[in-house]
Formats: structure tokens, C-alpha cells, sequence
């Protein structure tokens, strides 16, 4: 696989997880419960921390968010960010209780004089500030010039507010540019990519509704974070779905491992069947799927629907299975290894899975 040459870019540390120089993409999400609700909040850090998430986001509403934000920063396995809008006072509240970084929309902080007092604070406790700008808050003077929430606008706001802090020296930066429009939001990074070296969190917004928001999340997530990422742009992403939170962290390993970027667990493909597949092979994949599960090592496993062509269609796949009418089979690299009956047919490839586990293993401490 084609490895992805990524943009240099400042590294910028946030507590113990680096983002940007030369540190892997990192995943990040965001609790959706009520901080200020101290146990389901720190039960849903603590599931997401699980999955992969790698930096969690709080809103901080309330000064009782803040209070209760100190007591997860101690107990959280994963640094914690706070999310400000329209109050200064709490971000600099946070800084003082536990975040390891802020996240603020300048628009509505207060100008960039707030901005300068927020990172002056930030530069004497070594915590960087991620400077979030959305097309929904532009302000009204850009809108008027670009006619519209355009990504040159997006880029010229973020730029006002760089320029400030860079007037201070603060340089502890993460910068977005988000638009609910995948084409602006990839246009915008472009843009700003080729001006500035700080660290990218690449997201797209706005996911949709909550009867389709996980499908769309999931495509316009998936087009314009991986478009970004084939491209070299990108140091931190978070997938926004109208869906529990882990499932942005799931959404965004499988971006990550299909850019070839990261590999978290063997990868399956399956044919999308016709009128040849004799098997239920929704449930097949599911089963094989499940069975995947307890596995965290690279390899490429096909589960088809026909027994004549499935081991040539899938013949890049390392370990794959197909079903007959009447026998299944194992495959590895389109070469049949096993043929089976069907009611032994995942038994079969759970046997092989270990074994090419074992090899795996073996071949990693050099025996």
C-alpha cells in the first residue's frame, strides 16, 4: 500500500498526547451527557477512552461545569478538552480546573481582545487553544465580502485571530475550519494548509437528523476527513455523527485504517451477493464479523457468496470463507486450504484465524 506523505506540521502537546510534527492522526470525540452530571460523564470518558478515542471534549456551560470538569481531569484515562462559547470567564476557569486544552469559536468569545486574555493565561500553564471557526459564525463583515460562509471567509477569520496571537508570541495552536458543506470544508483547509504550519482538526458539521445522521455523518465524515487525509492535511479528526459518541470513535479508526494510515483490527470485505449466493450472507458476515472481534492484528479476511467465484474475486484477502449449496470453503490468497460442511464452516475459519494469529505472533518475536 501507497504510503501517505503527510504536511509538516508544529507539534503542539496536549497533556500527554501530541498533535501534529510528526505524532499519528489522533481521534477525538465528544461526550454528548451532562458534564455537570460527574458519573455518566466520566462513564462515557471511560467507553470512549476504550474504544480509541484519544482526547475527549466536555461543554463547559456553567461555572458548575467547571467545578465538576476538575474532578474528571483527575480521573479521566485520557486528556480532557473544554469546549467555551460566549463566556471568557469559563475558559479560564477551565484552565485552572483540569483541561489539557480549550476549545473556543472566537466569534463568540468576545473579539480578539478576550482572545489575546484567554491565551495569555494559556501560555503561563503550557496549555494550547484551538481555534475553532464555523460558517455559522462568521462574522457579518466577511460574509458580506465573500458573499456567504465561503472557505476563503473561513480562512481569512481564522487568519484575524492567528494574527493576534501570533502578535503575543502564543503559537500552542490547533486551528478548524468547519462548514456543514464537505467541498467549502475541504476547500478551507486547502486554503489554510498553504498559509499556516499549526496542527489541522479536521471535521465536517452538521451531521443531519437523527433518523439519517449516522448515514450522513458517516459519508460526509468519510468524504471529507479522508479526502483531507489522502491529501497529507490533517493531525486530528473527529467524525460528528447524530449517534452515541463511540460510534464517532469507531467511524473514525475505519478512516484511518482504510487511508492505511493506522491498522487497529483485521479488515473484512464481503460481496454485496446476487442470485447465485445460496446462503443468508447478512448473517454470515455478521457471525464472521463478531468473530473478528477479539482479533488486533493486520490482516485482510473476505467472507463471499458463492462458492465458484468467491475465492477469485477476493484472491487479495489473506483468509476468507465462502458458502455453496451444500459445502463452504476456506480460502487463502483465491487458493482453497479447506472444504467443509456449511454447519462447520465458521468453526473451520475461527480454527484457521488462530492459526494465522499464531504464525503472526511467532514471525513479531522473531521465532
Amino acid at each position: 500500500m501507497e504510503n501517505i506523505k503527510r504536511r509538516q506540521t508544529r507539534p503542539v502537546q496536549v497533556g500527554g498526547v501530541t498533535i501534529g510534527g510528526a505524532a499519528p492522526v489522533v481521534i477525538q470525540s465528544m461526550a454528548n451527557s451532562k458534564t455537570n452530571d460527574y458519573e455518566a460523564t466520566l462513564a462515557q470518558i471511560i467507553q470512549l477512552a476504550e474504544a480509541g478515542c484519544e482526547l475527549v471534549r466536555l461543554a463547559i456551560p456553567d461555572q458548575k461545569a467547571v467545578e465538576v470538569l476538575a474532578a474528571l481531569a483527575q480521573n479521566s484515562p485520557v486528556p480532557l478538552i473544554a469546549d467555551i462559547h460566549f463566556d471568557a470567564r469559563l475558559a479560564l476557569a477551565a484552565m485552572e480546573n483540569g483541561a489539557a486544552k480549550i476549545r473556543i469559536n472566537p466569534g463568540n468569545i468576545g473579539g480578539k481582545g478576550k482572545l489575546t486574555e484567554l491565551a495569555r493565561k494559556a501560555e503561563q500553564l503550557n496549555i494550547p487553544i484551538r481555534i475553532g471557526v464555523n460558517a455559522g459564525s462568521l462574522e457579518k463583515r466577511l460574509l458580506e465580502k465573500h458573499g456567504g460562509a465561503s472557505a476563503p471567509a473561513l480562512v481569512e477569520s481564522a487568519l484575524g485571530y492567528l494574527e493576534a496571537l501570533e502578535e503575543i508570541g502564543f503559537t500552542k495552536i490547533v486551528v478548524s475550519l468547519k462548514a456543514s458543506d464537505v467541498l467549502t470544508t475541504i476547500k478551507a483547509y486547502r486554503l489554510i494548509s498553504e498559509q499556516r504550519s499549526y496542527p489541522l482538526h479536521l471535521g465536517v458539521t452538521g451531521a443531519g437528523p437523527l433518523r439519517s445522521g449516522l448515514i450522513k455523518g458517516l459519508i460526509k465524515g468519510a468524504i471529507g476527513i479522508g479526502a483531507l487525509l489522502a491529501e497529507g492535511i490533517g493531525d486530528t479528526i473527529r467524525v460528528s455523527l447524530t449517534a452515541p459518541p463511540v460510534e464517532e470513535v469507531r467511524a473514525a479508526r475505519q478512516i484511518l485504517q482504510a487511508l492505511g494510515m493506522q491498522w487497529y483490527a483485521p479488515e473484512l470485505i464481503s460481496c454485496p451477493t446476487c442470485g447465485r449466493c445460496s446462503v443468508d450472507l447478512v448473517a454470515l458476515v455478521n457471525e464472521a464479523e463478531a468473530l473478528l472481534e477479539g482479533y488486533r492484528f493486520p490482516l485482510k479476511v473476505a467472507v463471499m457468496g458463492c462458492a465458484v467465484n468467491g475465492p477469485g474475486e477476493a484472491r487479495e484477502a489473506e483468509l476468507g470463507i465462502t458458502a455453496g449449496k451444500k459445502h463452504g470453503i476456506v480460502f487463502s490468497h483465491g487458493k482453497v486450504i479447506r472444504t467443509v460442511a456449511l454447519d462447520c464452516l465458521l468453526d473451520a475459519f475461527k480454527e484457521e484465524l488462530d492459526r494465522v494469529a499464531a504464525e503472526k505472533a511467532g514471525r513479531s518475536q522473531g521465532g
